[in-house]
């Protein structure tokens, strides 16, 4: 069953039924996988206005106190234009887009929670990724909700204990959703590895909301 909100479709019976999902972790956390809530005309249709319409800046990064420039870019949107600090870099949020708050709201219906900021992640192939890290930064409100929205290539998107090493594997399909949560970042990292297989961009959308 499909329903048109704002010119978006998506999977009504996906919402409905998101309570049956398992949590993808064995323990220490939750990982929320919400499926495919675009289908794929809408989901190319999303990929294409985020490249054109987003503020795109290639991320900075302070490690071992060097200064890193990425080939990945990233942008930050908010509910008003507050600062975000990680990785010793501090980010002043653009005003949400259009497109952006109705995204917002539709990822809302399915979580349950509610955002006030949007990080996105521009990979434009298989050689951009990211390392091993937790969203742990002092500004996030603590064990809340992150949702995870891709468009575009699929990616293998991986989680590591940081006690125990087990690691927890899954792929993200373009119009896919995951929500982490609860006490995820405290215990888990998680990561996207490079890979020489993916030719084609994927954006990433990381709905999160901010202590303000």
């Amino acid at each position: 069953m499909i329903v048109l909100l704002t010119n978006c479709s998506f999977d009504k019976m996906n919402l409905l039924e998101q309570h049956t999902n398992n949590n993808l972790l064995p323990y220490d956390g939750t990982v929320l996988n919400h499926g495919i809530i675009f289908n794929s005309n809408d989901s190319k249709r999303y990929l294409e206005l985020l490249m054109s319409n987003i503020e795109w800046k290639n991320d900075e990064a302070i490690i071992m106190g060097k200064h890193i420039i990425t080939k990945r870019k990233v942008a930050w949107y908010g509910l008003k234009e507050f600062s975000y600090t990680y990785s010793k870099i501090t980010k002043t949020a653009f005003p949400f887009n259009k497109d952006l708050i109705v995204l917002k709201e539709i990822v809302e219906s399915y979580t349950k929670a509610s955002y006030n900021s949007c990080l996105l992640n521009l990979y434009h192939n298989g050689s951009e990724g990211m390392a091993w890290h937790s969203d742990g930064e002092k500004d996030l409100l603590k064990n809340g909700s992150i949702a995870s929205l891709s468009f575009g290539a699929e990616r293998k998107f991986c989680f590591k204990h940081k006690i125990t090493q087990e690691k927890i594997d899954i792929n993200l399909k373009t119009g896919s959703l995951i929500e982490m949560k609860n006490e995820t970042q405290t215990n888990w990292l998680h990561r996207l590895p490079l890979t020489k297989k993916v030719q084609s961009p994927r954006i990433n959308l990381t709905f999160r909301t901010i202590s303000i």
